[in-house]
């Protein structure tokens, strides 16, 4: 009976280990499997919910009612790399989504009043990113102006004042600049890219290059891909979801609702004036960037508008 019950649990043992070492090659069989798959079909081999996709650009891609010639492959390929580049910028583009919700609305009816296409927006999102910025070489705010041609366009410009800080007064000024080099060269494209390279630069590249059209122009890197962004950022800005840029109506930035309050005379201190509205400093200088200083040098006693926020909108 002992010898019976050893050979049953002999006979046990081995079966478990027969069982195992069949389990065992065949876990390692379709490891091997699997390793054969993912090295014969790449599609298994993505991470899930994460893939990067290229863009398929627009045939009929155009600025302001001008056609870009797509049919010639260097401008495809330009138009191809700013399309990419700005469409996986995802921070930067949620940015200037959320942006320009809140300040389209002030240049596009002044845009429309001055006779400009509404295309033009997107030069101010390219030159600044709808901020008030100023550059190295001395250009400053949304429409990034310089000083000299700043005042040759009729704004103030000087430590005390400077509207070219002012969205209204600058957006109307680049309008000018804009309407001039379209009469010049008979384009919007170009005076855009003039925008950029000056007029004097792009004539001069027009007559030595001997074309007439900015498609068919050799520049610099700068003035090369400045359409080509434009041309982005316009598609991706006016149709953000086909871009996956999902950005829900309550995350946009909104603009604070102001009353223009005229002065004609010296503000001694700033902070004082603000504090005499219900509002602080760093607010008045939020919605009058064009105040340089802490205080307003008015001897000519000239008429300004300074911007108020409505009560309610701040703490």
């Amino acid at each position: 009976m002992k010898r019976m019950k050893k050979i049953l649990i002999g006979m046990g043992i081995a079966v478990v280990a027969i069982v195992s070492a069949g389990a065992l090659q065949m876990s390692n069989s379709a490891t091997i499997s699997k390793a054969e798959t993912t090295q014969t079909d790449p599609e298994k081999s993505r991470v899930k919910d994460y893939n990067v996709y290229s863009y398929k650009i627009p045939q009929d891609l155009d600025f302001a009612g001008e056609k870009v010639p797509l049919e010639d492959p260097d401008i495809l390929e330009r138009a191809d790399r700013e399309f990419l580049v700005n469409t996986y910028w995802q921070s930067n583009g949620i940015l200037l989504i959320k942006r320009s919700k809140k300040y389209f609305p002030i240049i596009e009816p002044i845009l429309k009043e001055e006779g400009v296409p509404d295309d033009f927006k997107y030069l101010a999102v390219i030159e600044s990113g709808l901020q008030n910025v100023f550059s190295p070489a001395g250009a400053r705010g949304f429409w990034q102006i310089m000083k000299s041609t700043g005042k040759e366009l009729g704004l103030e410009v000087n430590d005390n004042v400077d509207e070219r800080y002012h969205l209204e007064m600058a957006t109307r000024a680049a309008c000018k600049y804009l309407k001039e080099s379209k009469e010049k060269f008979g384009s919007w494209t170009l005076a855009a890219a003039a925008y950029n390279a000056g007029n004097a630069g792009i004539d001069r590249q027009l007559e030595r290059q001997q074309v007439s059209d900015y498609y068919d122009l050799l520049l610099g890197q700068e003035t090369g891909r400045y359409m080509f962004r434009i041309l982005a950022l316009k598609e991706i800005l006016g149709n953000p979801e086909s871009f996956g840029f999902n950005v829900d109506e309550e995350h946009m930035y909104q603009l604070i609702p102001t009353k223009a309050e005229v002065v004609d005379y010296e503000i001694d201190d700033l902070a004082a004036f603000a504090k005499a509205r219900n509002i602080n400093y760093k607010i008045l200088k939020i919605h009058n960037p064009w105040l340089r200083e802490a205080h307003l040098n008015n001897k000519s006693r000239k008429r300004y508008e300074i911007d108020i926020p409505l009560e309610g909108y701040y703490r």
